[in-house]
């Protein structure tokens, strides 16, 4: 990918969780998107720190091949410190690691070092203050709207006001910051998380079991951008 990694545009971008896509043709499976997504995510579990196994480095590389876009590696390991060369090597433009793990902030810069863009992930017991020592640094601010660990969850609406939380702190930093929400997203709470401000919306489920994924995430941008719907910058 020699392109740079999009950076906010004051209209959300959906973001494809690999997870949910078809692993029997990966290629084919993600071909309908292509051109609709602001950037796939790989989903990252060590069965410690959240009690799921899913990919390694290897798989970074096969997304990026599969679906020309950027690759998101979101890290829900315990101590994501030992992984992050691993990933940059494997060609992800952003990772995210979460701010409950081992060492968070020292991570963060060492993504920053290794000239990635960096995210902090907050699971929802996790409060919003834990970003604000970050801000002059963070890519991407990541709440977690269903407990991080398994695909296809319900949305948690209590997570809203933790949305429009985190909007308040990313707009007073000045500086653009992608406040991404992840777990639960459909065609009816991506217009609620939008709505709390959210402007880089993880969508899995949702996406690869609609019979046209194509049309389905043409319908959701198209919802997104009626006037009063969505974030808007």
């Amino acid at each position: 990918m020699t392109t740079l990694f999009p950076l906010p545009s004051g209209r959300a971008e959906f973001v494809p969780s690999v997870l949910s896509a078809d692993f029997t043709c990966l290629k084919r499976s993600l071909a309908p998107v292509r051109r609709l997504a602001g950037w796939v995510q790989v989903d990252v579990m060590d069965g410690h720190f959240v009690p799921n196994l899913s990919f390694g480095p290897g798989i970074v590389s096969s997304v990026a091949r599969a679906s020309g876009l950027h690759v998101d590696a979101h890290l829900m390991v315990e101590r994501p410190a030992g992984f992050l060369g691993a990933f940059a090597a494997a060609g992800a433009g952003l990772i995210t690691v979460h701010a409950e793990a081992e060492d968070a902030a020292a991570c963060v810069r060492k993504v920053k070092a290794l000239g990635l863009k960096a995210g902090l992930a907050l699971r929802p017991k996790t409060p919003v203050s834990r970003v604000a020592p970050l801000l002059k640094i963070l890519d991407l601010v990541l709440v977690m709207t269903v407990e991080p660990g398994f695909g296809g969850q319900a949305f948690m609406p209590a997570m809203l006001a933790k949305v429009a939380a985190a909007r308040e702190l990313v707009s007073r930093s000045g500086r653009k910051i992608w406040l991404q929400v992840d777990g639960g997203i459909n065609a009816g709470t991506a217009v609620l998380a939008a709505g709390a401000g959210a402007d880089s919306l993880v969508i899995g489920s949702a996406l690869f079991s609609a019979p046209e994924p194509a049309a389905f995430l043409k319908g959701l941008r198209k919802k997104l951008a009626a006037p009063g719907c969505a974030f808007h910058g």
